[in-house]
């Protein structure tokens, strides 16, 4: 397996559509809702080490441990980052993730994926 401690996936999204939420009408606005922050925390964390697997072998992730610690807007232009912090026995991988608008950091955290076997 050629996955590397250290490896790291940066990439844009913009604020919208399933990734909003005006917190059943309570907020003004629509914003980044948490759900869809850590939906874009997972999806880099996977992107990051989908072409370093072995054939036959996805992850799954089965621990977030994530702060939204800022609003983002609808529209607004975020960044999201996944860094391979760490690989136990080939199977485990730790990663630091974080969203970013700008230079302000809207959330957070670590995330945990493991490496399984599929078949088709």
């Amino acid at each position: 397996m050629g996955l590397t401690e250290g490896i790291e996936r940066t990439d844009e999204f913009r604020v919208e559509g399933d990734l909003l939420t005006d917190v059943d009408g309570t907020l003004p606005l629509p914003v980044l809702s948490t759900p869809g922050m850590i939906g874009m925390m997972e999806w880099a964390a996977t992107s990051l080490v989908r072409d370093e697997l072995p054939p036959g072998h996805a992850t799954v992730g089965f621990e977030v441990c994530i702060k939204h610690v800022g609003g983002a807007l609808e529209g607004a232009l975020c960044t999201v980052t996944a860094h391979l912090r760490e690989v136990i026995e080939e199977r485990k991988l730790r990663f630091d993730v974080e969203v970013k608008e700008g230079e302000r950091t809207i959330g957070v955290g670590t995330h945990e994926r493991r490496v399984i076997p599929v078949t088709g």
